[in-house]
């Protein structure tokens, strides 16, 4: 104690990084530590229990905190810091704010001393239960009076770890390059020359195989600025990724996280089990999730005050309840919002282990991942809080030739998916644009009639406000190029993030419908079906209140979009709202596959009459 409050006295300031003012600020920016001073009340105590977790193996536990302070404000706060014993000598000369001392590591997250104490002003005595997730360190929590614009140190608890910081845990899927690949990626404290990462796996009650891992990390100095690269830096441990290759179709395995030491001594995780992809083309119920925009929350209910992403937890719970119904999810864009703050990744794949450690969980990159200035990025804004995809390229995989141009294909089933990346040029002549027509174009659509394009910002239509001001209705020059491919091509459904809300528009090509059925399309659709599928957790946006011809179905909530594909002739649409996982729009598409060969406008070259 006496250590860590020694500490803390040298380390009075802590950079102020106002987050992008982007649908909502990330939660730790508001801070301003940079005015922190160390006000320490003998008289003011906080204590944490237990001080050991995990003790079982668990990865997540809940800490009580009691804590008292002699002069009690409303908005006192309490933040959890980890490392729990914090030093300067980690604060970087790039640091903005130019005046010493500083404290160089934002807490991971933060309460209010009230929260669950309505008579803390009163009595100056008051409870608090935190959910914490094993991340690789120990934990401290400081009591702050002054609220978070002027924060005041008054208390410091003791140190909180769990029993095996360095676990390997929060395992996640994605499909590998082939489709007949499962990749499984997960995160620990043991480096390679520590332990020998692997998967142990077969088919379920079969004879088990291993699989060895390959290990990443990244350091301070990948990041592209602040607050990555400042008081958002966390240590990101290490990231393993094995490949289970020549998997049977449609068959269920088993596989656990495993590293061997060098005395020969194993470590283990859990037990898990998922099914492998179908082939390509193969007739069987395929059931797909796609949405965007999610991020992280809070299940003790902390960072939340300003409404940050209020529905992640309900449509990650609707995933988690729905999920034997649920064959691979698309998550396009916009993942956890950590602007920055690398602590927040850990916590968002602590929140979504029992949805990827079961199904592949696929990504596309969004602004919140890529942009920064000067690093090659399309839109030269500040959203990924310095991260410029150093994150979201390592935390998961994804089966791109490049990770730093994160635009991809896959198969799964009758399913032909083309992802691309907003954040990097898709006009025409560029390397992107060039990637999206040859996904379109070497499909067999006898074998996978469903095409669907996947991209973060709104590339086709949008009644957002955001877009509708700028009177573009999507993203500025999105459509110019790319509406002739997907009109060529006939794609079936194109789906983005970005905006949140949910809309629908009728099959449509240039600005026109070229079908007027609304919820039951027989035939082929003569255009593309164009849906915004951005509102799964963010707080949401505003539309236009102009009204479109185009726009079939607007939703103000927080939602998902599930497509079922029964055969090659029918597939469902769904939209679900977080809330209630209740359908509150669908439409059927059934054809066969003539449908798909006949022309439409723009869609085949021109024919002669010549016999």
């Amino acid at each position: 104690m006496g250590t860590l409050v020694a500490l803390l006295s040298v380390m009075l300031t802590l950079v102020s990084l106002q987050g992008v003012t982007c649908h909502g600020v990330q939660p730790l920016s508001r801070i301003a530590i940079h005015k922190t001073v160390l006000a320490l009340d003998s008289h003011a105590s906080i204590k944490a229990t237990p001080s050991v977790l995990g003790v079982n193996g668990q990865n997540k536990e809940w800490v009580v905190l009691e804590y008292s302070v002699s002069n009690p404000l409303i908005d006192d706060w309490i933040g959890v810091f980890s490392p729990g014993n914090f030093s300067e000598s980690s604060c970087l000369p790039e640091n903005p704010r130019t005046f010493p001392p500083f404290l160089c590591t934002a807490p991971i997250k933060y309460q209010y001393a009230s929260y669950s104490s309505p008579h803390y002003k009163d009595t100056g005595k008051g409870s608090l239960k935190l959910q914490l997730i094993n991340q690789r360190s120990d934990f401290s929590f400081a009591l702050f009076s002054g609220g978070i614009f002027s924060p005041k140190l008054v208390a410091v608890s003791n140190i909180v770890a769990f029993a095996n910081p360095n676990a390997p845990v929060y395992p996640r899927l994605a499909q590998g390059k082939i489709w007949n690949e499962m990749t499984v990626t997960w995160t620990s404290g043991y480096g390679i020359n520590e332990a020998e990462p692997f998967v142990e796996w077969g088919p379920k009650g079969g004879q088990q195989s291993r699989s060895p891992a390959g290990t990443l990390t990244f350091d301070r100095s990948s990041m592209c600025g602040a607050p990555a690269r400042t008081v958002g830096w966390r240590d990101p441990g290490f990231i393993h990724t094995s490949f289970l290759k020549e998997l049977w179709p449609n068959k269920l395995y088993t596989y656990k996280l495993g590293h061997r030491f060098l005395n020969g001594t194993y470590i283990w995780n859990q037990m898990y089990q998922f099914k492998s992809s179908p082939y390509p083309g193969q007739n069987s119920i395929q059931r797909v999730v796609i949405f965007g925009d999610m991020g992280k929350d809070e299940a003790d209910g902390s960072n939340e005050y300003n409404q940050f992403q209020p529905g992640a937890l309900n449509t990650t719970n609707q995933l988690i309840n729905d999920l034997k119904d649920i064959d691979i999810v698309f998550h396009i864009g916009d993942i956890c919002y950590a602007n920055g703050y690398i602590s927040q990744w850990d916590q968002f794949t602590s929140q979504i282990e029992p949805i990827a450690s079961t199904i592949p969980y696929m990504l596309a990159s969004g602004n919140h991942e890529r942009d920064w200035p000067g690093t090659g990025s399309f839109y030269g804004n500040m959203d990924s809080g310095g991260e410029c995809g150093v994150l979201v390229q390592n935390m998961f995989y994804v089966p791109t030739e490049n990770k730093d141009k994160f635009w991809y294909s896959t198969d799964y089933g009758m399913f032909r998916f083309c992802i691309a990346d907003t954040e990097h040029d898709w006009r025409e002549g560029t390397e992107q644009y060039n990637f999206i027509e040859h996904c379109l174009a070497s499909v067999d659509r006898q074998k996978q009639p469903w095409l669907i394009f996947l991209a973060h910002r709104v590339l086709g239509y949008s009644s957002d406000s955001s877009y509708a001001d700028e009177g573009s209705f999507a993203e500025p020059m999105g459509r110019e190029s790319l509406q002739k491919l997907w009109q060529k091509y006939k794609v079936d459904i194109a789906i983005f993030g970005h905006v949140h809300n949910y809309e629908r528009t009728c099959p449509i090509y240039q600005n026109i419908c070229t079908n007027n059925e609304k919820r039951f399309y027989k035939g082929g659709l003569n255009g593309t079906i164009h849906v915004a599928a951005g509102g799964a957790g963010a707080s949401l946006s505003d539309f236009t209140p102009i009204q479109t011809k185009w726009s079939i179905f607007r939703d103000y909530d927080h939602g998902f979009v599930k497509l079922t594909a029964f055969d090659h002739s029918n597939l469902l649409f769904e939209y679900k709202k977080s809330s209630d996982g209740k359908v509150y729009d669908s439409f059927r598409i059934s054809r066969d596959y003539r449908d798909i060969l006949a022309c439409t406008v723009d869609s085949c070259p021109s024919m002669t009459l010549a016999s």
